[in-house]
């Protein structure tokens, strides 16, 4: 088969303004980024806004792991589906982080013929959004530091001092530094570090934004440090607000491309799911809500992890109800959770996948507690056998929901139409049916990251670092603890430990810290080892990506 790249340079791509039109949308409110990639005004939500919406489907997936789940591909593949039947459907996706391009994942436009183009295009620069975040957050650091140089009035006391600055790039060697050396024209020396963007908290403000207004209250809102007196500082205090949103005043439009078969797709905005809340931002889905029978998008990881912070978060506090989830597994993924060594994945075993496949039960079921109807996408590889296929079609069915074989891999929108047709009737289901949370917003905040840790880690009990619980006296003293919660820990594993693969249950949950991100509206409750920056591995994929004189890219997947 054709790689990823071959398969998108030999796609017909359609005019940018022929996706706008086939979505009604004014060219009043579309600022082309050449042929094929637009930026939609945020503007024309307040357009639409009275329409009927579409139905919402949350596309999601087991425990990831090194065999890889295709989470993107099979949402693109949907909505291509779901064209195909005759249903009017969007994508809504993330914008890749050029980290994890250069690092070790590659791109996150898809794969084989259920891809969104131009994919080199949304792999690297795209329209700027992610440069125009890392400029704003890099404006906040440097206001700051010439505050403290300047007098200080403000008091900022310079070891407490929280907010790092920002790179869009893995690198292990900025995680922690020193500023400020070589003398007093050179500002207070200080301990530093960076993060990588997409775990800014702009980034996060920017996707749960839905208009400038919005947007620069939430930005003013964010707490950069802690003074003399040991009260918050935020970018409130330093009379900012307005710059940053000035900065960010072309990121907060969605961008409007294409898939591979020619239908809308928008990607807008990319917090991590490990660290914020994993999705695109408000203002695309609300858009796509608004210009189309079904929208599909996704949480960032597995379940556990995008899933909830989507429906506990995004959709109780942003008034978003998924009609459907989808469980993307594949046979792969769940043998190696039975045990399989990766380099034998490619082997038939129902052993392993016995085992395994309870990762795909315990997913399942914590979906099933939010009320909502659940189907379950079997990925097709080429290695599965069909003895294996059954297998997981059985398990899945014996929980009473929708599973489907998708091969919009290698077949496009005709590999899945099957999966495209049980989630219309899964939506059709108990449309109706209320929606229920794991917690509550007025819950007290170790409840909530209780319920959460029990409910859907599956942990036994909750343990509170001294350090953790010092955090959480600074929180409740200023009114923190009110917000909702964002639980940080691995992806690799439901637990808070990565070597726990499948189903681990019964074990203790520790949280050892907390970091506030009032902006976004959120409390971050850290558990284990998790990392703003990334690194790069010893050989990066960046070594696999060329251009040539005539601008043809290798290596980009």
């Amino acid at each position: 088969m054709l790689s990823d790249i071959e398969i998108a340079k030999n796609a017909k791509l359609k005019n940018i303004y022929e996706i706008s039109e086939r979505l009604e949308i004014p060219d009043d409110y579309i600022n082309p980024y050449g042929k094929n990639i637009a930026k939609i005004s945020h503007q024309y939500y307040d357009k639409i806004k009275d329409k009927k919406d579409g139905k919402l489907i949350l596309v999601t997936a087991i425990t990831p792991t090194p065999a890889g789940e295709g989470k993107t591909t099979t949402s693109i593949g949907l909505t291509m589906g779901l064209n195909k039947i005759n249903k009017k459907s969007i994508v809504t996706l993330r914008e890749p982080s050029l980290g994890p391009v250069m690092g070790i994942k590659g791109g996150a436009a898809g794969g084989g013929f259920a891809q969104v183009l131009p994919m080199e295009d949304i792999n690297l620069h795209f329209t700027g959004d992610i440069h125009a975040i890392t400029t704003a957050h890099n404006l906040i650091s440097a206001v700051l530091d010439a505050h403290i140089k300047f007098d200080n009035e403000l008091g900022i006391d310079p070891t407490e001092v929280f907010w790092k600055r920002a790179m869009d790039m893995n690198d292990r060697s900025l995680r922690e530094i020193i500023i400020g050396t070589g003398g007093k024209a050179n500002g207070v020396p200080r301990e530093d570090g960076f993060i990588i963007t997409a775990a800014s908290e702009i980034m996060a403000v920017l996707c749960l934004s839905r208009n400038i207004e919005e947007l620069k209250e939430k930005l003013s809102k964010i707490v950069i440090a802690r003074g003399y007196d040991k009260k918050p500082i935020t970018v409130g205090d330093l009379k900012i607000e307005g710059a940053l949103a000035l900065i960010l005043k072309d990121a907060i439009n969605p961008n409007l491309v294409q898939t591979i078969e020619n239908t809308p797709a928008i990607i807008h905005g990319g917090p991590f799911a490990n660290i914020a809340h994993g999705t695109n931002s408000i203002i695309a889905t609300k858009m796509g809500l608004k210009m189309s029978d079904y929208v599909v998008t996704e949480g960032g990881f597995g379940a556990d992890l995008g899933a909830e912070k989507y429906l506990d978060f995004v959709a109780q506090n942003y008034n978003l109800k998924p009609s459907t989830i989808v469980i993307v597994a594949t046979i792969r993924a769940l043998k190696y959770h039975g045990g399989m060594k990766l380099n034998e994945l490619k082997n038939e075993s129902l052993e392993n996948l016995k085992k395994g496949i309870e990762n795909l039960g315990v997913h399942i079921e914590n979906m099933k507690k939010f009320n909502i109807p659940v189907v379950v996408a079997i990925n097709k590889f080429y290695s599965d056998t069909d003895s294996e296929i059954e297998f997981v079609k059985n398990y899945a069915e014996d929980k009473d929901v929708f599973v489907s074989v998708n091969e919009s891999f290698e077949k496009g929108s005709e590999g899945a139409v099957d999966l495209a047709q049980k989630v219309v009737n899964s939506c059709n289901k108990n449309n109706e049916e209320k929606m229920t949370f794991v917690y509550q917003n007025t819950d007290e905040l170790e409840v909530k990251i209780e319920k959460i840790a029990r409910e859907i880690y599956r942990a036994g009990n909750v343990e509170f670092s001294i350090n953790a619980r010092k955090k959480i006296k600074f929180l409740k003293k200023y009114g923190y603890d009110k917000l909702p919660v964002i639980i940080a820990k691995t992806q690799s594993s439901i637990s808070d430990d990565k070597s726990k693969l499948g189903a681990p249950k019964g074990y203790e949950f520790t949280v050892r810290d907390f970091e506030l991100s009032a902006g976004a509206g959120f409390v971050v409750a850290l558990a284990g080892d998790i990392m703003r920056m990334p690194g790069l591995s010893k050989v990066p994929n960046a070594v696999n990506l060329n251009i040539d004189n005539s601008g043809n890219i290798e290596g980009l997947s």
